[in-house]
């Protein structure tokens, strides 16, 4: 076995399955619920923010989301495959036409708001509802049971 293969299967068991992270683009306000561990406690913190940039790729795939707290943007970069991510929702489509955001940080008051994205959802709910296809499809020749990723 090839050492590219093997980091490959190695990668391939810590990703997360494709139902389980929504369709994310540029300009989405998302909730990101984050596992906090304090001390032998652990409690599950929703930080809400614009989706401002995403880069890499497989298990490197990283979301970075901005929002303001007392009149200061804060930013934080989240892993998108990383366990402490216990869950993604998106709030609100926003019309982006770039695919990084970072003129936001310079902007405030009403001028950073995006424009919701009202039209033209057809291609997400068609991509969504393929995805779901795909699901069933996968589910009914598996017996019913979930493919493995």
């Amino acid at each position: 076995m090839n050492v590219t293969q093997i980091v490959e299967s190695v990668v391939a068991g810590q990703l997360k399955p494709e139902s389980e992270l929504p369709l994310l683009y540029v300009g989405d306000t998302i909730n990101v619920h984050t596992r906090i561990v304090e001390g032998d406690k652990e409690r599950i913190q929703v930080y809400q923010g614009v989706l401002i940039g995403m880069k890499g790729r497989g298990i490197n795939r990283t979301i970075t989301v901005r929002r303001i707290v007392a009149n200061e943007g804060v930013e934080r970069v989240f892993p998108l495959h990383s366990p402490r991510i216990a869950k993604l929702e998106v709030v609100r489509r926003g019309d982006a036409r770039r695919a990084k955001l970072y003129y936001l940080r310079e902007r405030f008051g009403k001028s950073r708001r995006l424009r919701d994205r009202r039209r033209g959802l057809k291609h997400v709910a068609a991509h969504d509802a393929a995805r779901g296809l795909a699901r069933e499809s996968a589910l009914e020749v598996t017996g019913g049971e979930t493919p493995a990723t």
